[in-house]
């Protein structure tokens, strides 16, 4: 029952996650910029990551957190939920919503090759298997002609990745402060750093008055911050508290495939016979290296 419980949360929160590049295509459609869309985002977002650390006090869970952990949480923050997220509203100018997932789903891969660098993890024979499945994968959907139809789709493509690229490096940092402080709070604190700082980047780029935007504009940064970050995020976490992460990522691996057929659905975004052989070969390679940890 235990197990079952947490494999609905993860897949209800796959889910969730995989809905937030419809919405910003979507929103991509009443002419809202990246920047804009992030920090209605983030500033909806907050005052839930606010309330975290008062709940965990309430329940006397509460860490203490020493000067190097904020240094730690700051400079984590930053990359894993700003540099990530900018580059990820970015790309989605340019590419459709299940090729963005796809990027986005090979960072375990990276996971991986960063511990190796970084962590001295050896990379063995399994892991190498994976990420040659994963990697051809990549080469097979970018051999598709018709995905380079897409105007500035390698552009497009370079900024998923380097957001993919900076969200694993912030897995890989947080492996020292996770143990410590818990998922649910290391992820809150992160997340108010990344939302200060996305509004300071609105503000110093942007010139337009946060309160004077179309109504619509609201609801898609509302719709992104509570469907897409706030609820999939605790679910995610609760899951993985019950089911475990290796568990916890191969069910989560449902989401580029949801992301896809959602894109086909709703944005008629194509989907051909290369790109369904590619994607196989790229949920696979992750799905191995999954199993395998």
């Amino acid at each position: 029952m235990k197990d079952l419980k947490g494999i609905i949360l993860v897949l209800l929160g796959a889910v969730c996650f995989s809905i937030k590049a419809i919405i910003i295509k979507l929103a991509y459609g009443v002419s809202i910029d990246p920047v804009t869309l992030l920090t209605l985002r983030m500033g909806f977002s907050l005052p839930f990551f606010l309330a975290v650390p008062f709940i965990y006090k309430r329940k006397n869970h509460e860490q203490r957190v020493n000067k190097t952990d904020w240094i730690k949480i700051i400079l984590l923050g930053i990359l894993g939920y700003y540099v990530a997220s900018i580059f990820d509203f970015w790309g989605l100018q340019y590419i459709t919503a299940g090729l963005e997932r796809l990027i986005l789903f090979v960072y375990p891969t990276i996971v991986v090759l960063l511990s190796a660098a970084f962590l001295k993890k050896p990379i063995t024979k399994n892991i190498v298997f994976a990420l040659l499945l994963t990697y051809f994968g990549v080469f097979v959907i970018f051999s598709d002609t018709n995905i380079h139809s897409q105007k500035n789709m390698v552009l497009g493509a370079m900024y998923i990745f380097v957001s993919s690229f900076t969200y694993a490096a912030y897995l890989v940092g947080s492996g020292s402060l996770i143990p410590k402080l818990g998922s649910v709070l290391f992820n809150a604190y992160s997340m108010m750093v990344s939302c200060v700082v996305v509004i300071i980047h609105f503000a110093i780029v942007q010139p337009t008055n946060l309160l004077e935007l179309p109504a619509q504009f609201y609801w898609f940064g509302f719709s992104i911050a509570i469907i897409s970050t706030v609820i999939p995020t605790f679910l995610v976490a609760e899951g993985i508290n019950l089911i475990g992460a290796g568990k916890a990522s191969i069910v989560a691996s449902v989401g580029p495939v949801i992301t896809i057929f959602l894109g086909y659905w709703f944005l008629n975004e194509p989907f051909t016979l290369i790109e369904f052989i590619g994607t196989c070969f790229v949920l696979s390679g992750v799905l191995w290296i999954s199993y395998r940890k």
